[in-house]
């Protein structure tokens, strides 16, 4: 997000973004004490690593067609 102020890209609001800001991932690792990461079950570390695998795949595609949209 732009100098973080919560906007996201283009100033289109949260959620449009990559998730990679300070606070990304479903972690929400801004303003804990020590910045430390919140403790997790291993269930639900299986869940959001999952989603974040399935995101990241979709990206991907994204990506790749788009290459292939210019390669034409």
């Amino acid at each position: 997000m732009p100098r973080f102020d919560g906007t996201g890209p283009g100033g289109a609001g949260s959620k449009t973004g990559w998730g990679r800001g300070p606070c990304g991932s479903g972690l929400r690792r801004c303003f804990g004490r020590f910045w430390s990461n919140p403790i997790l079950t291993k269930d639900q570390e299986i869940e959001v690593l999952s989603s974040e695998a399935e995101s990241l795949e979709e990206e991907l595609k994204a990506v790749k067609n788009r290459l292939e949209e210019l390669k034409k």
